[in-house]
């Protein structure tokens, strides 16, 4: 009998689950984040729906993708320009982050194609796979289709990200990934932490969740009620993922305590089976000498914004070096030196896992400091915003980078770290080190994934890995009721024993003097 109901099962999820991904911010990293859930998925079997800006050509079956290519004009580019955020004409702050959120959000449900998915009653899905940016509002995606959740964390565990699964961190010993100090922290620092955990949570509870809340019902509320249900109440559902699975691992950040549901995977995005170079950049590269130095700003600040003063500068700085210098910019600059190359576009995994890549000079996105930590070369970190400063930081903690700031005179300080990381050992041994505890896990990031969300769904949700934290009140967390009982208890006991001493005294027959 029990191995009829091995048979059922195995052949259940070899036919594979309906899984819907959304990933509709329209940076390159995100992408390069979805497109990992989208690649590990459909190779274990699995249907899936994609909600993306980034449609690609598609040939398989198990594969629809549904574009929101339009959330390109949500974004104001001038929000990403290294140069208006280099001289703080604009500062990607909390607020202007969760409007920025707010507004990709509103574009994704209001676009026509996910709103015939949302009205289409014949859709289903067996769990959500969703990506979290600075508000939960797609949690309703779970209540549309009556299934599970999953929140795809896309940084270092902080107390947000915990905070829907289980309870925010205690910010004495905690990092926050926007703000740049690395733990152990002085009396001032832990000052800070603690002031900018309350004022972020102060503003969450009395701004933003009215914002999100009255979007929620909105939206959902017409849609769900077609299907005959009625919508749960948005802290009910926001409340309610049954995982959390973070881009994050203890060898990129930090060690803290986390809870049953919340999964590290770093790393998933990273194909197991690199990408051969171009023959022309191949050909670079394994002509390298000295080796090569590869500078990129990421995918979503362009090195063609850097002031033109900037770009000479680097440009001069990377002629007088001995290595061969490819440089990913998205215009061309007069006067190159013959060292130096040029990259519209750049295959940045192909080139760091190249034997001859000996130097990553990065802004320090998460994406970019994992994969030099995968393919094991040191880096200097260039931060403008957001996590990139503790992403930075951390990694020049545990000696596998150095920092520099971007200013107008960047060359110089660049052209130190160049020769401090060329010329000492200790940042290669250690970025060793760091490689091998990344890639010491039991099972590959991107298979741990598949597990997990294949778990979700079997197991109905998970509900055995769900923390009870979730269920109970602050003030019980800290004991505040029993701390009340037991000063209500002695306020009654020091009242009674007064009371009872007035009365034995009022009860005394006072002692008179007899008159002879």
């Amino acid at each position: 009998m029990y191995s009829y109901w091995w048979i059922l099962l195995t052949l259940s999820v070899s036919e594979g689950y309906k899984i819907l991904v959304v990933f509709p911010i329209p940076a390159g990293s995100h992408r390069n984040l979805g497109d990992g859930y989208v690649r590990h998925l459909l190779k274990a079997g699995h249907e899936v729906t994609y909600i993306t800006p980034f449609v690609k050509e598609n040939s398989n079956p198990k594969f629809r993708q549904i574009s929101v290519a339009d959330n390109f004009k949500a974004i104001n580019g001038q929000s990403l320009n290294v140069t208006a955020l280099m001289s703080h004409q604009v500062e990607l702050d909390q607020d202007r982050l969760f409007q920025l959120s707010i507004n990709l959000t509103k574009n994704t449900l209001d676009n026509e194609a996910v709103q015939k998915l949302l009205n289409d009653a014949s859709e289903e899905f067996d769990v959500v796979v969703a990506e979290w940016m600075f508000n939960d509002i797609y949690c309703g995606f779970s209540a549309v289709f009556n299934c599970p959740y999953i929140w795809s964390f896309p940084y270092e565990a902080n107390f947000v990200s915990l905070g829907l699964i289980d309870e925010a961190t205690n910010p004495a010993y905690t990092a926050n990934i926007q703000v740049s100090d690395v733990p152990p922290f002085n009396f001032w620092q832990r000052a800070y932490a603690l002031w900018f955990q309350v004022l972020s949570n102060l503003k969450q509870i009395l701004l933003y969740e009215n914002i999100e809340k009255e979007f929620y019902e909105k939206t959902f509320t017409p849609i769900v009620k077609r299907r005959g249900r009625n919508l749960p109440s948005y802290d009910e559902l926001r409340y309610n993922a049954s995982m959390v699975l973070g881009n994050s691992h203890v060898s990129l950040g930090q060690a803290i305590r986390l809870p049953q549901n919340y999964i590290p995977i770093a790393g998933y995005h990273i194909d197991d089976d690199t990408e051969p170079l171009p023959e022309d950049l191949k050909r670079i590269m394994d002509n390298a000498k000295y080796g090569v130095i590869y500078f990129a700003l990421g995918s979503n600040l362009k090195s063609k914004d850097l002031p033109e003063n900037v770009k000479n500068n680097l440009l001069t700085l990377f002629g007088e070096l001995n290595q061969i210098v490819l440089w990913k910019i998205e215009q061309t600059l007069p006067n190159k030196p013959k060292n130096v190359h040029f990259l519209e576009w750049a295959p940045q995994q192909s080139i760091l896992a190249h034997h001859n890549c000996i130097l990553f000079i990065t802004h320090g996105g998460l994406l970019s400091t994992t994969e030099a930590v995968h393919f094991g070369v040191p880096f200097i970190g260039i931060p403008v915003f957001f996590d990139q400063i503790f992403n930075v930081e951390q990694s020049v903690q545990r000696g596998i980078a150095k920092k520099v700031i971007l200013t107008n005179n960047v060359d110089k300080d660049l052209r130190v770290a160049i020769n401090e990381i060329l010329n000492n050992s200790k940042y290669n041994e250690r970025i060793k080190e760091t490689s091998f505890i990344y890639h010491n896990r039991p099972v590959p990031p991107g298979k741990e994934l598949v597990h997990w969300v294949e778990h979700v769904v079997r197991s109905g949700g998970a509900p055995w890995h769900r923390s009870p934290a979730r269920l109970v009140p602050w003030y019980q967390k800290m004991f505040l009721d029993l701390v009340a009982l037991i000063i209500v208890f002695v306020f009654v006991f020091l009242q009674t024993i007064k009371f009872m001493l007035s009365c034995i005294s009022t009860q005394k027959v006072p002692y008179k003097k007899k008159i002879t």
